[in-house]
C-alpha cells in the first residue's frame, strides 16, 4: 500500500462539550451524588476531613467543600485534575499520593460532578508555600469554539505550612432550599469510610455543623436483629472469609419504607451497588425487613472496572461477580431461616409475657391431632403475620381460651369432684390411677350419702354391693324432680332412672375398678384394652354419676 502521508498533516481526536456534558455533568445532577465526589476527592487527598458548608440567604446561594489534604501544585491541576478521563490507578497504583489511603477513585470524570451543581467553579489549592485560585465557567466551556479550556487563575504565595483545597460551587441550577439534614444522610448512605481518620460535617448558614457518619445511615430505623458478616458465617473456608468480605444486616420489627430496604454494596469505603436483594424472589415479606451494608473491596481490585460510572450497580454478568452474587443469595436465604427462627422466639417470648401462655408447654398437653392445628394457626399468627403483637396475643389468648393445657380432659366438663380427685394423675398420663382414684371417692362419697349402710354382719358395705343397696333402697336421685306443670314424672320414668343409676355405679365398679385393681397396667397399657380415651370416658361417666349423686336424698 502506498504512503501518501504528508507529515504536515495530523489525524486529532477533538471533545465536543456536549460529549463531555452527556458522559458526566447529568450523571451527577442529583446533589448526593455530585457533593459525594468532591468528599471521594477529599479522601484521596488524604485530607483528616472535610467540611461541606451549604450557604443559603438572600444575598447568596452556594457550596463550599473544603479540607486539609495535600493539595494541587500548579502542574497537578494542569496535569491531572484538569485532564477528563485520567486513569489515576495507572499511575499511581491505586493509592494516594503518599500511600496512606487505597483511592477511590478510578475513571477521571468525578470532577464533572462540580457541573452538575453549579456553573460556576472556583478551586482555590495550596501546596509547598503557593497557592493556586482558578475558576472554571461552565457556559464558556459549554459554548467554547475550540476543546480546549482555559480556566483564568493566580498563584500567589502561602504559608508552606498551609495545605489542602477549597471548592466553592456558585451560580447553582438548584432552586429550592437546601435541607442539610436529609443531605448529610443521603452522604452518609454513600459511604463507608467514614471514621475518627476521615471526619466529615456539614452546616448550613450559621447553624451548627451535623456529623456525616454510619449511625445517620440507620438513625429512624429500630434494629430487632443484626447479623455481622462474616461472623455469622460458621464455616470459616466461605467465600465470604476467604474474600474478606465484611458487612453488618438488620431487620426491624415492622416493614421499612420501600426506599430504606435493600443490602449495599461498597468498596474501598464507596457504594459500588446500591441497595437490592441480588436477585433473590422477593416475594417473602421478610425482604420487607432486612436493610444494612456489605464491604466487597475486591471488586475494585481488579484489572477490568467493573462499577458502573455512577456506582449505582456492579456489572453483574462477569464471572467474579457472578460468584458474589451466588453467594450472596445463599447468605441471604441463610439470614431469613435464622431470621424466622429468632422472629418465632421473640414473638412467643412477648406472648408469653403479655397473656401468661407459654406456648412451648401449652404443645405437649394436646393430643397430636390437636396440637398439629393449634400450633398451625399459632404459627400463622406469629411467623407470617402482620397483626400488631398486641393483637397477637389477643388472638392467642381466646385459642387458649378454647383449647386449653388438657383440651380434651376440659372439654369434658367434668364434676369438680372428679377434676380434684383426677387432674394430677391424668397430667402425669397415668390413666389408670386417674379413674381408680375418682373411683374411690365416689364409692366413699355414695357410703357417706346412704348413712354407711351395712351387710348381715355389720360390715361396710364396698364395691358393686353398696351401689346397689344404696340406690336400690336408701337413696333417691329423683325424688326433687318434677314436670314444668307441678306434677311428678310417671312411676316407670323413675324406675328406670333409678335403676340406671344403681346399674352403671355397680357396672363400673365390676368393669372397671375390678380389672385396674387385678390386672398389670403395663399389660393393659400395651394391649390397648385402657386407653386415655377410655379414662375420659369413664371419667365422664363418673360425674354423671356424681351429679346424680348431688341429687340424690335419703328415702324416708
Amino acid at each position: 500500500m502506498a504512503d501518501n502521508t504528508n507529515e504536515k498533516q495530523k489525524l486529532k481526536m477533538s471533545f465536543d462539550p456536549q460529549t463531555i456534558e452527556h458522559l458526566g455533568v447529568k450523571m451527577y445532577s442529583q446533589l448526593p451524588n455530585a457533593i459525594a465526589e468532591l468528599i471521594a476527592n477529599s479522601y484521596d487527598a488524604e485530607s483528616p476531613e472535610v467540611h461541606i458548608v451549604l450557604t443559603d440567604t438572600k444575598e447568596e446561594k452556594s457550596i463550599a467543600v473544603i479540607d486539609k489534604g495535600v493539595g494541587m501544585s500548579f502542574d497537578e491541576i494542569n496535569d491531572q485534575f484538569l485532564r477528563i478521563g485520567r486513569k489515576r490507578r495507572d499511575a499511581d497504583k491505586g493509592f494516594s499520593p503518599n500511600g496512606l489511603r487505597k483511592v477511590t477513585g478510578r475513571k477521571g470524570l468525578g470532577k464533572l460532578a462540580f457541573f452538575g451543581i453549579g456553573n460556576t467553579i472556583q478551586i482555590i489549592t495550596k501546596k509547598d508555600g503557593n497557592c493556586v485560585n482558578f475558576t472554571m465557567d461552565w457556559d464558556e466551556i459549554l459554548h467554547s469554539s475550540t476543546p480546549n479550556y482555559e480556566p483564568v487563575f493566580s498563584i500567589t504565595p502561602c504559608n508552606p505550612d498551609e495545605q489542602g483545597t477549597k471548592i466553592i460551587l456558585s451560580n447553582l441550577k438548584r432552586k429550592t432550599s437546601f435541607n442539610a439534614e436529609e443531605l448529610a444522610n443521603s452522604l452518609a448512605k454513600l459511604f463507608d469510610f467514614f471514621s475518627e481518620d476521615f471526619i466529615a460535617d456539614i452546616r448550613l448558614n450559621d447553624n451548627p455543623p451535623i456529623l456525616i457518619d454510619k449511625t445517620l445511615r440507620y438513625k429512624n430505623i429500630d434494629a430487632q436483629f443484626r447479623w455481622d458478616i462474616p461472623t455469622f458465617i460458621e464455616d470459616k473456608e466461605h467465600y465470604m472469609y476467604k474474600n474478606h468480605i465484611i458487612g453488618e444486616l438488620l431487620a426491624t420489627e415492622k416493614p421499612l419504607k420501600p426506599g430504606l430496604r435493600g443490602i449495599t454494596l461498597y468498596a474501598h469505603g464507596r457504594m459500588v451497588n446500591a441497595a437490592e436483594f441480588f436477585g433473590v424472589g422477593e416475594s417473602s415479606h421478610f425482604y420487607s425487613y432486612l436493610t444494612g451494608w456489605i464491604d466487597v473491596d475486591f471488586v475494585d481490585e481488579q484489572e477490568e472496572d467493573i462499577i458502573s460510572t455512577d456506582r449505582q450497580s456492579l456489572s453483574w454478568d462477569l464471572p467474579i461477580t457472578l460468584e458474589l452474587q451466588i453467594n450472596l443469595k445463599q447468605l441471604l436465604s441463610s439470614i431469613e431461616r435464622n431470621w424466622r427462627t429468632q422472629r418465632k422466639i421473640e414473638r412467643q417470648r412477648r406472648i408469653t409475657e403479655k397473656t401468661k401462655i407459654d406456648i412451648e408447654q401449652w404443645y405437649p398437653t394436646l393430643t397430636p391431632d390437636i396440637q398439629k392445628g393449634v400450633e398451625n394457626i399459632v404459627n400463622s399468627i406469629v411467623e407470617n403475620s402482620e397483626m400488631e403483637s398486641t393483637k397477637q396475643g389477643e388472638v392467642i389468648g381466646a385459642l387458649h381460651t378454647l383449647v386449653p393445657e388438657y383440651a380434651q380432659y376440659h372439654w369434658r366438663r367434668l364434676h369438680d369432684t372428679v377434676k380434684n380427685a383426677s387432674y394430677a394423675d391424668y397430667k402425669n398420663e397415668d390413666f389408670y390411677r386417674a379413674v381408680v382414684e375418682t373411683i374411690k371417692r365416689y364409692e366413699s362419697n355414695v357410703q357417706e350419702k346412704a348413712e354407711f349402710p351395712t351387710d348381715t354382719k355389720g360390715n361396710l358395705k364396698d364395691g358393686k354391693d353398696l351401689m346397689f343397696a344404696a340406690f336400690g333402697g336408701k337413696l333417691s336421685v329423683t325424688s326433687k324432680y318434677q314436670k314444668s306443670n307441678g306434677q311428678s314424672f310417671r312411676p316407670i320414668t323413675i324406675d328406670n332412672i333409678e335403676m340406671g343409676q344403681q346399674h352403671m355405679s355397680a357396672g363400673i365398679m365390676s368393669g372397671v375398678r375390678n380389672p385396674l385393681a387385678h390386672e398389670e397396667i403395663l399389660e393393659l397399657k400395651n394391649s390397648g384394652l385402657f386407653t386415655e380415651n377410655d379414662c375420659l370416658d369413664m371419667l365422664s361417666l363418673l360425674s354423671h354419676l356424681f351429679r346424680r349423686l348431688d341429687d340424690a336424698i335419703v328415702k324416708q
